[in-house]
């Protein structure tokens, strides 16, 4: 069963998910982009949670970005679409990252917590739209975080239990003081069983509050 918001002190590591816990995540702008340029599959295929086919295949790591972008041009039924139109089609999947949970992941460190990201991911968002949100305050990701686990890099996705075990060797976690945050149940679960406590964010919007910081104002 996933913890309550008040348990959060009573671990040392904090493992955030990406999208729809520190990222606002739309869903639908994507579709619509990739549909515009001609590529029907992109409703059924695209999925908040768990992908299917050629975008289940980048999150897994076994195909480069440039297959990808070949694979969903010969889905499209438009001509002359460049790599540039399909990324930026693609990465409208992520909408934001207020710099206010920035200042929280911050302040989670100054209090002596140590962070990290275990996420179902895509080299395509983690190196453009992902990269480019985390440099707001002028930083970069791995200075919010010690550890990120990302799937395309592992070759492996949640739920799968490979990517929680990967995360508490590489990191030589204690999984009784670890405490992961996701928006599935699913992948709560399957961290569950590996030892580790859960936290279900039911929106990207009670991230802070969920946490019991208040982001805004630090420095």
């Amino acid at each position: 069963m996933a913890e309550s918001m008040s348990t959060i002190d009573n671990y040392d590591n904090i493992v955030f998910d990406l999208g729809g816990v520190v990222l606002d995540i739309e869903r639908d702008r994507a579709v619509e982009s990739l549909t515009a340029l001609g590529i029907a599959e992109a409703d059924e295929l695209l999925d908040p949670y768990c992908q299917k086919g050629i975008f289940l295949e980048l999150e897994e790591g076994t195909i480069s970005a440039g297959e990808f972008f070949d694979a969903l041009r010969a889905k499209s039924t438009k001509a002359d679409i460049s790599d540039k139109d399909l990324e930026e089609a693609f990465t409208a999947f992520i909408m934001d990252l207020p710099v206010e949970r920035l200042q929280a992941i911050r302040e989670l460190r100054r209090q002596g917590k140590c962070t990290y990201v275990l996420s179902n991911t895509n080299p395509v968002m983690f190196h453009t739209v992902i990269d480019r949100l985390f440099r707001r305050e002028g930083l970069a990701i791995n200075d919010y975080f010690d550890g990120v686990i990302a799937s395309f890099a592992e070759k492996v996705c949640k739920p799968d239990p490979e990517i929680f075990r990967i995360l508490l060797r590489r990191y030589d976690l204690d999984p009784k003081k670890t405490v992961f945050l996701d928006d599935s149940a699913k992948n709560c679960a399957a961290a569950e069983k590996e030892g580790i406590a859960s936290m279900l964010v039911d929106s990207a919007e009670g991230f802070v509050k969920m946490l019991g910081l208040n982001g805004a104002g630090q420095s």
